[in-house]
């Protein structure tokens, strides 16, 4: 349980919220949530089947007959083991909402992609029919460049902000890997908050902004971020920088409620779920998400 975030939202409104948004998972070709449970999710991205941790998840495994066929494990002590390890290295690609993305196993236990995404991106691509022409969108916290390639596929201009130099190369393998990666992109290794204040300062207007941020984690320059600290500064700073644009929130904090979330933004935000459903018939909660359709 994060305590400080529960702490913080105690002392904000969770009643002033719009509609809670019910929702299916969306199809997404090369990948399956087979199962989960006992602290961990079972899941196929496209060629491989991976075991990996996921706090949480305490309840007994609906398929424990699957589990054995994973041939990607990773482990907090151990790192990556299984059969699939020497081949998945050299990374493999994967089919979602019609794009190809990289997957590669990394340290963290992380592969590159977060499917729960899938599900906002028809919601996101609407929003930039509305605007017309090539429409200004700024991805904070970007990461792999899920948000960033569905966007320019649909012909906004994107700004693509993370701190981590590694993550950006990947999001730009990924843009090339769909034919995008000369849509009008700017590719930004630099700390959120010290990019947002810069561009405040320069009066820059965007028609959407997608903050992705981390519940712990660090800039540029060490400086450490913490969601239920730093949250709320940076959401009063974008509201400026897209007054009558579209904003889309996600946190990947599972003691995190919709409503708590979607009282950082107002009446207007519709509000859900970060989830996945298993074949298994299992569910995974990953987080919530807030969204405005147009900000005020």
């Amino acid at each position: 349980m994060d305590h400080g975030w529960t702490s913080f939202c105690l002392a904000h409104r969770f009643d002033a919220v719009g509609r809670v948004v019910s929702r299916k998972d969306v199809l997404v070709e090369g990948y399956q949530l087979v199962d989960v449970g006992d602290g961990r999710r079972l899941e196929r991205f496209g060629d491989h089947l991976v075991d990996r941790p996921q706090p949480g998840a305490v309840e007994r495994r609906a398929a424990p007959e699957r589990w054995p066929e994973a041939d990607l494990r990773y482990d907090r002590v151990g790192g990556w083991t299984g059969a699939g390890v020497d081949a998945a290295r050299h990374g493999w690609s994967v089919d979602l909402q019609g794009l190809s993305f990289e997957l590669r196993p990394t340290d963290a236990g992380q592969v590159g992609l977060f499917p729960e995404h899938a599900a906002l991106l028809s919601w996101l691509t609407t929003r930039l029919a509305e605007r017309g022409s090539e429409p200004s969108v700024l991805n904070l916290f970007a990461s792999t460049g899920l948000v960033t390639v569905a966007l320019a596929r649909a012909g906004a201009s994107v700004a693509h902000v993370d701190a981590a130099k590694s993550a950006v190369d990947w999001a730009r393998r990924n843009a090339a890997l769909n034919g995008v990666a000369d849509r009008p992109i700017r590719w930004l290794i630099d700390d959120v908050r010290a990019f947002v204040a810069r561009e405040v300062r320069r009066g820059r207007r965007y028609d959407g902004v997608v903050l992705d941020p981390p519940t712990y984690g660090h800039g540029i320059s060490g400086r450490s971020w913490r969601l239920e600290r730093d949250l709320e500064p940076l959401l009063a700073e974008i509201r400026l920088l897209a007054p009558d644009g579209f904003l889309l929130l996600t946190a990947h904090t599972t003691d995190l409620l919709p409503a708590r979330l979607g009282a950082l933004l107002g009446d207007e935000a519709d509000v859900g779920d970060l989830s996945l459903h298993a074949s298994s018939g299992a569910e995974l909660r990953l987080g919530a998400f807030a969204r405005l359709g147009r900000a005020s």
